[in-house]
């Protein structure tokens, strides 16, 4: 999980004083000159009141909570009323909030736990000591299992929603003009579409895998899939890897994830309706993507890319660690941080990075819960939690060591700051090799790690000047825009609402049967033509020459 994550619950961000679902409201004392203000400001600017509307949100937890917590606080502030579902053993979801009004429901936290992560992480590691095409079948396979556990999970929790009366009356009676959701679970769009909400994802995943396979043309020849590790330019074998992955990814949906909530569409929804069907029919996709990160690849219009929204220009730091940063002098400081799951990292493996750190002169700032190590050097601080977002905004810090979530890597983007990549799970794996195309990060294997490879990978990055002059270039791209990603996410989510859904930027082509949709039926008509005139034209010459030769045999 991102360890910006781990601060909004450290430090108790986001809690409110009043119990979640409480119906009492709060009445504003208004004095003439209050009122005076509020109305000359609604005619200056306009009162971010007037335009409130009531907003259905089904978030994901973990760090991807984080994202959307972040939107939710700008939407707060722009006066709209927000209704977060989300289960009472959520790990990071706060059940009282100011920001909006808190209802539970069972979810894949009632039946998971984080340990399982660390498990998968162990199962992958071992899936990189085989070959580079096997390793990344292992990987998927491994996923593939995991998953195929929790899909019918969510497919019964979601059942059980929509078969609850006391539930669907409240979801009826609140009235809610828009259902923001995060698609990686599927709670949301399937609840969003049975209440014929207008609908905004918040979306880098989807059940189903990688946002722009499902909603995009997705040509083998140039687009890698998701757990290839493969860049947009793939030579002969890259792309049979590549076909073989989407066989493999298609397999995967059509005979496990859609059947799983094959029973939930027949009871709740029209005949022929599928969980594709209603993830395709979202209004807006707000991509967490930016294609100074992702490959070119085609698009859709109904797609907003506001990929580094999250970012910020840095804070200061607390007076202790900026003390720390200072005394790195003209060497500088070394940011570590690869989320929750160093837990998972073997004792080995985390000795050696100890090692390695001890011998370089720059100080190093280490976000470690694990046991005491015995080869940690003076030049080490290892701290539970550390402000990531403000340490990668410091000026002395040189390289970033991380495991390659999608967090992190945008704010090593947005700062400037190279990385040393250790990828342990998920799509970690494909970002830190996006980052390594761009000629911005160097990658190092946790299955094969030592203290020789790791220390020889981060000097690389420290001393070569082309990594920082690498990732600085993406930086300043990634600035380079008319808005913010935040200001663009909020004026979508706001256009939905006001427009009432956005139909005008959804394709035909997502109804389409899949014969219609590759022209399978006119190849096959345009085909039958050819066959009729090549068979009309054989007739008429073999007809033709018969008449001849019977005009020889009775000339004869």
């Amino acid at each position: 999980m991102n360890t910006v994550t781990t601060l909004f619950i450290e430090k108790g961000l986001g809690r409110g004083n009043y119990s979640a679902g409480s119906e009492k409201k709060i009445t504003r004392m208004w004095t003439p000159l209050s009122l005076t203000l509020c109305v000359l400001s609604a005619v200056l600017l306009g009162c971010p009141g007037g335009d409130s509307s009531r907003i259905l949100v089904v978030p994901v937890d973990g760090s991807h909570w984080l994202n959307m917590e972040l939107i939710l606080r700008q939407l707060h502030a722009r006066g709209h009323e927000i209704t977060v579902l989300h289960s009472a053993k959520s790990w990071y979801i706060p059940q009282n909030s100011t920001m909006y009004t808190s209802i539970t429901i069972r979810m894949l936290e009632d039946e998971d736990d984080l340990d399982v992560y660390n498990r998968m992480i162990l199962d992958i590691m071992e899936c990189r000591k085989k070959s580079q095409l096997i390793s990344s079948f292992c990987h998927k396979y491994v996923l593939t299992k995991r998953f195929w556990e929790g899909y019918k999970i969510i497919a019964d929790s979601t059942a059980f929603l929509l078969d609850d009366p006391v539930f669907m009356k409240k979801m009826y009676d609140g009235k809610f003009d828009l259902m923001l959701t995060d698609p990686c679970l599927p709670h949301g769009a399937i609840l969003g579409s049975y209440l014929k909400l207008p609908m905004v994802f918040n979306v880098r995943w989807i059940n189903t895998g990688e946002t722009h396979f499902t909603m995009a043309p997705s040509p083998s020849s140039y687009v890698p899939l998701t757990g290839t590790e493969l860049t947009d330019k793939m030579d002969f074998m890259d792309r049979v890897k590549n076909v073989l992955f989407q066989i493999f990814t298609e397999i995967e949906m059509q005979f496990l994830v859609y059947p799983a909530y094959s029973d939930l569409m027949a009871r709740h929804f029209p005949p022929g309706s599928d969980l594709l069907s209603l993830l395709l029919s979202a209004d807006i996709w707000l991509v967490r993507a930016d294609f100074v990160f992702e490959f070119p690849r085609p698009t859709m219009p109904n797609v907003v890319y506001i990929g580094g929204f999250q970012c910020q220009e840095p804070s200061p730091l607390p007076d202790e660690l900026e003390k720390f940063v200072e005394s790195s002098g003209e060497h500088g400081v070394i940011i570590m941080s690869i989320g929750t799951f160093l837990s998972a990292l073997p004792r080995k493996t985390t000795e050696a990075i100890a090692a390695a750190f001890a011998e370089l002169p720059q100080k190093v700032i280490w976000r470690y819960s694990g046991q005491p190590l015995t080869s940690l050097g003076n030049n080490t601080l290892l701290v539970k939690w550390l402000p990531q977002n403000d340490l990668l905004g410091h000026p002395k810090t040189r390289v970033f060591v991380t495991h390659g979530g999608t967090n992190g890597m945008y704010e090593a983007i947005y700062h400037g700051v190279p990385v040393v990549g250790l990828p342990l799970l998920f799509d970690q794996f494909d970002n830190v090799v996006r980052m390594q195309a761009r000629g911005a990060a160097r990658i190092v294997e946790a299955n094969s790690i030592t203290k020789e490879s790791f220390l020889e990978a981060v000097k690389d990055v420290v001393e070569n000047p082309s990594y920082r002059e690498n990732i600085q270039r993406l930086s300043k791209l990634h600035h380079d825009k008319p808005m913010t990603p935040m200001d663009t996410a909020l004026f979508w989510i706001e256009y939905v609402i006001r427009n009432k859904g956005v139909p005008h930027l959804q394709a035909v082509g997502y109804s389409l049967p899949w014969y219609s949709y590759f022209c399978l039926d006119v190849a096959a008509f345009l085909l039958a033509i050819v066959v009729a005139v090549v068979w009309f034209s054989m007739f008429c010459c073999r007809l033709l020459c018969c008449r001849r030769s019977k005009r020889k045999l009775k000339g004869e």
